[in-house]
């Protein structure tokens, strides 16, 4: 059985851009970074993944310093190794250099023991896009009302 536990999920990059193809990477951390993730210490609001020299690095993550820790505590934002096979960096070099592709991480999770990066392949949203999005969340949340006052 796989047990997953989200840490958290990054709504920002939902509504700034279409996700085309997720794919699950391990990331390089430290101790002290791990023990702020199972305190949920973390913001993916910027972060950004970027290919260089055949490796993918994870920019703009913040993870908060631990508090217990002492000496050897870690930098918020320092740059992340992710962890992906050879032939999947190729592919994600091809469509990245692809116009209006960019590489976000759409969310953070524990799975069996480890934490993982869901790393979405995505494009940019246009402000028309953002507006029909909301525009269709709105909907359905209103039919939902509907049929709850009908049935309830």
């Amino acid at each position: 059985m796989n047990s997953t536990k989200t840490i958290t999920d990054n709504r920002k990059a939902r509504h700034n851009y279409t996700f085309e193809d997720v794919m699950e990477t391990g990331i390089v951390l430290t101790g002290t970074e791990v023990k702020s993730l199972r305190n949920g210490q973390v913001n993916l609001t910027d972060a950004y993944a970027q290919i260089k020299n055949g490796e993918v690095f994870l920019h703009h993550m913040h993870i908060s310093p631990y508090t217990h820790a002492y000496y050897n505590n870690h930098d918020p934002l320092r740059v992340r190794k992710l962890l992906l096979h050879k032939r999947e960096i190729i592919k994600l070099i091809g469509k990245t250099k692809e116009k209006g592709y960019a590489l976000v991480p759409a969310k953070l999770y524990f799975k069996e023991g480890k934490v993982k990066v869901a790393l979405a392949l995505a494009r940019g949203k246009k402000t028309y896009d953002k507006r029909i999005t909301i525009k269709e969340r709105e909907a359905k949340l209103a039919m939902g009302r509907l049929n709850r006052q009908k049935h309830g």
